[in-house]
């Protein structure tokens, strides 16, 4: 990652505007107003014309613009020296010194997932024009105000030109048609922006763009670098074109106006179409409801569309049945079809069942690692810790299902089988427990201690075993023979989804594959077949109450048209976390070193997120529970923050300064997080940086890096993407650290220790490592297996095999806190009274995942409470 410190001129022209300008003293300008033949100029009615420059703090220091003026108009803004993050912050850099020209105002709205940057640039210009003597207050509009743009005629040479410019996942091409006057026509040649996130922006912004002649068109809300792309790639095809006046073309935009004010009266009102909030819908109106879903992107899916998608459920016909412990198939009740058991899949879970079965069932005395050092993750030393009192039944419970298991499993190996070739033991207990001691946190100064409530975790955990179900009634697709894991799952329980499938031909309809086409098509369906309706670019920011009880919400539209509608049922918070808010993040951490996160911490999450459920519940008294507890996601990208995806069970992490592993990479995500904090190196600001090494074979779920045909299979696509992924064998690991150059590892010594981990694995010695691994499902390298399935040590080999090495960071990923609910996710007060009428799920509650959320659990936990909500709504109305 690369820190920008350039002359951004972004904004010229002139658009007339009367103002009223004051002559107050000057604000935060370090420069005074000059004419252009350097002496002081006096102005009339409006502006003293000249060139002005401001200061104000930016996300990672002190953002500087200049402002020109001329008597009645802010004539260019330009960012002449910042230190922001590139990628993130170049879409505010970008828009926002344009969107003050073209609306003559130092208010303009921000550029979601860049709202530091551009309120800083905001604040700078607002602090230059003071430095004139005017008074910036009369040149700020409310929000949702702009005003009239008079765009400017432009001529082209007539022809089709490809504009190129970058995008979030790479570069976008667009074929644009000009005549010698207008933009005729916009097609997308080529992008690799993520279907119904970033491409959302095409056909939105294409529109306003033909109509404009211009690319000063608005950027669409979650989607703010596709938007960004498009705005680049206009201005780079009309270059080409001859374009008689590039900076008219760059400010030509249309006007959107606020239309009447749209009222309507509902029985649910739900607030964020993410997982949680389309599951709501969905259930509210299969209840009968009149439903009105509210979304502020410019599409639904929310968080959970970026998202890996698998989901923790454990699948019983798949594992290991206590009353038929030799049976290799099982039956899918709700189909009848017969499916092969699933096996252990890894070296090392038999040992985490043991310490599970010898775990004290004295009470959880925080007092012992008084005497012992609290390692998050350790679970040996935890287990001798006690149990907190209410999950004590589920542990009793565990240990009898565990013991009859133990009993089973030593058998089989003693007669000659490989751990990971047994039926694999999952049970809903297991779940409950590991979601428990997975969330089981330590407050970074020792002081406080944390763990998911026993009744939302036992909750979300038992009614999930209906939730394949239910998305399969809809038209959702699932590959019902495999139980999978990722990232900080602890486990193998991940339930895969494919996608939609309406016709019932057991296949995957054309577009509507992955998290799309399996978490919100048919939900959607469901909402509108049933009357429900989605209001798109609509951001909510009030809840309406009588005194008594919540009933309705106030949101704004895109282009300012005020809506105020009645819920007469309930509404629902589904708005999601705040992991994009990093002040947010900063302001509530109990639990990470202060230095870990900072101004230079990234997010996987879309820019939408930033609390605003939260803040709109606080706002009528909820309560809020669990905020200082922020997950990190080991596995992101360094460039963007942006999830990488895949599983620690396949690979090695590798210290980019020793070359040696540094932590068991099946671990907890903060586990993990934490040991790449302390042992990975920093690169250009970003913290944490490290390199996960596997085989170019092995499979990175849910298929980073690889295309999914509608059968299901995969094709990988190991070319070398910079600073994220290259493959090269081992002898050219060296080669390859001195071009990255901040990799200080010896390469022989990464190699030694592959092949020191290899031989762990073939051996069944991983517990002898330096650094002890469980749930390890395969070698780095490559060695034949004998006739009984073991791995011949003689036949091994790594100096060919190709390697797959990713470059990866932590970054925020999800926030465990949030508005304090109930069982029925009724939204509570600090007493514990319910506030009648409100209802949320999904992350924008908190008190379910403790202080670490394990990988999987979100998408079921978000669904089961979406769920929970519309029916408890239901039954409080009857």
């Amino acid at each position: 990652m690369k820190l920008k410190k350039v002359m951004s001129i972004l904004a010229v022209g002139t658009l007339t505007l009367a103002m009223i300008a004051g002559c107050g003293t000057s604000g935060g300008g370090t420069t005074a107003g000059t004419t252009a033949d350097g002496g002081a100029a006096q102005g009339g009615a409006g502006y003293t014309p000249g060139t002005y420059t401001g200061t104000a703090e930016g996300k990672n220091g002190t953002i500087t613009v200049e402002v020109e003026l001329t008597e009645d108009a802010i004539k260019s803004v330009k960012v002449t020296d910042h230190q922001e993050t590139e990628g993130i912050a170049d879409p505010a850099i970008e828009q926002i010194p344009q969107a003050i020209v073209d609306s003559q105002s130092v208010t303009v709205d921000a550029v979601s997932g860049a709202t530091i940057t551009s309120d800083a640039i905001m604040e700078a210009v607002k602090a230059a024009i003071e430095s004139s003597g005017a008074d910036a207050s009369a040149v700020t509009s409310s929000e949702g105000e702009s005003a009239p743009v008079e765009n400017q005629a432009v001529t082209f040479t007539a022809g089709t030109y490809t504009g190129t410019a970058t995008g979030y996942n790479g570069p976008v091409e667009l074929d644009v048609t000009f005549t010698d006057s207008a933009i005729e026509n916009i097609e997308v040649k080529s992008s690799k922006e993520t279907a119904h996130i970033g491409d959302i922006a095409y056909e939105p912004m294409f529109a306003d763009a033909i109509e404009a002649t211009g690319s000063g068109v608005d950027a669409i809300s979650g989607a703010t670098f596709t938007s960004a792309a498009v705005r680049n790639a206009l201005n780079d095809a009309a270059e080409q074109a001859g374009c008689s006046d590039l900076a008219a073309f760059q400010k030509n935009k249309v006007s959107h106006e606020a239309g009447e004010k749209i009222t309507g009266e509902y029985d649910v009102i739900v607030v964020g179409a993410g997982g949680a909030g389309m599951a709501a819908a969905a259930q509210a109106a299969q209840n009968g409801d009149k439903v009105l879903v509210i979304e502020k992107n410019a599409e639904i899916g929310g968080n959970t569309l970026a998202s890996g998608g698998q989901y923790q459920s454990v699948m019983p016909y798949l594992v290991w049945d206590e009353k038929d412990p030799d049976a290799t198939t099982g039956v899918y009740e709700k189909t009848g079809e017969s499916y092969d058991k699933v096996t252990n899949q890894a070296k090392g879970n038999l040992d985490v069942l043991r310490t599970i079965e010898n775990w004290s069932e004295e009470p959880f005395d925080a007092s012992y690692f008084d005497d012992h050092e609290y390692v998050a993750g350790d679970i040996e030393d935890l287990s001798k810790a006690g149990v907190h009192e209410d999950y004590l039944p589920i542990l009793k419970t565990l240990k009898s299902q565990i013991k009859s298991y133990l009993e089973w499993a030593d058998a089989e190996i003693k007669a000659g089988k490989n751990e990971e070739d047994l039926t694999l033991f999952s049970t809903l207990e297991l779940h409950e427990f590991q979601t428990y001691y997975g969330g089981l946190r330590q407050s970074s100064d020792g002081k406080e201690w944390i763990y998911g409530d026993v009744e939302l975790v036992k909750q979300f955990i038992e009614d999930g075993q209906g939730l394949k179900e239910w998305l399969e009634d809809q038209g959702a697709l699932f590959d019902e023979g495999k139980q999978l894991t990722l990232i900080g799952a602890l486990w193998y329980r991940e339930n895969m989804q494919l996608g939609a499938d309406f016709d019932g031909d057991g296949k995957v309809d054309e577009g509507t594959s992955g998290n799309w086409g399996a978490y919100f098509l048919p939900v959607q369906k469901t909402l509108e077949d049933n009357g429900g309706e989605i209001m798109l670019r609509t951001t909510a920011n009030e809840l309406i109450t009588d005194g008594s009880r919540v009933t309705g919400v106030k949101a704004q539209q895109y282009d300012g048209t005020e809506v105020e509608v009645t819920a007469t049922k309930g509404v629902v918070i589904s708005t999601g976390g705040y992991a994009n808010n990093i002040e947010m993040v900063q302001e509530t951490n109990l639990y990470w070193e202060p230095s870990y996160i900072n101004d230079k911490t990234e997010s996987t999450n879309r820019g939408s997120l930033m609390g605003d459920g939260i803040k709109m519940g606080e706002a009528v008294e909820a309560a809020t529970t669990g905020e200082g507890w922020t997950q990190m996601m080991p596995i992101s990208w360094v460039d963007n923050g942006d999830l990488a995806f895949g599983s620690g069970a396949p690979c090695v992490y590798i210290n980019p300064t020793t070359g040696k592993r540094f932590v068991n990479e099946t671990s907890e995500r903060d586990v993990l997080s934490l040991g790449e904090f302390r042992n990975g190196t920093e690169v250009d600001g970003t913290q944490g940086v490290f390199l996960e090494i596997s085989n170019a074979e092995s499979v990175i779920w849910p298929y980073a890096y690889a295309t999914r045909d509608a059968d299901g299979n995969v094709t990988f696509n190991n070319e070398d993407v910079e600073m994220r992924q290259y493959v090269r064998t081992v002898d050219q690991l060296g080669d390859l650290f001195k071009e990255l150059g901040w990799v200080e590892a010896d390469a022989e010594t990464v190699k030694a220790e592959i092949e020191a981990y290899d031989k762990a694995f073939i051996n069944d010695t991983m517990d002898k490592l330096d650094i002890p691994k469980t749930g390890a499902s395969t070698l780095i390298g490559s060695a034949e297996k004998d006739s009984e399935g073991k791995y011949d040590e003689s036949t091994y080999k790594l100096d060919d095999v190709p390697l797959r090495i990713r470059v990866m960071a932590p970054s925020t990923h999800h926030t465990m806190g949030g508005l304090k609910v109930d069982t029925d996710r009724h939204v509570l007060k600090e007493d514990g009274s319910v506030i009648e009428g409100l209802y949320a799920a999904g992350e924008v509650t908190g008190g379910i995942h403790g202080g670490n959320r394990l990988g999987g659990n979100a998408i079921v936990e978000i669904y089961v409470s979406g769920r929970t909500a519309a029916n408890a709504i239901d039954a409080d109305n009857k």
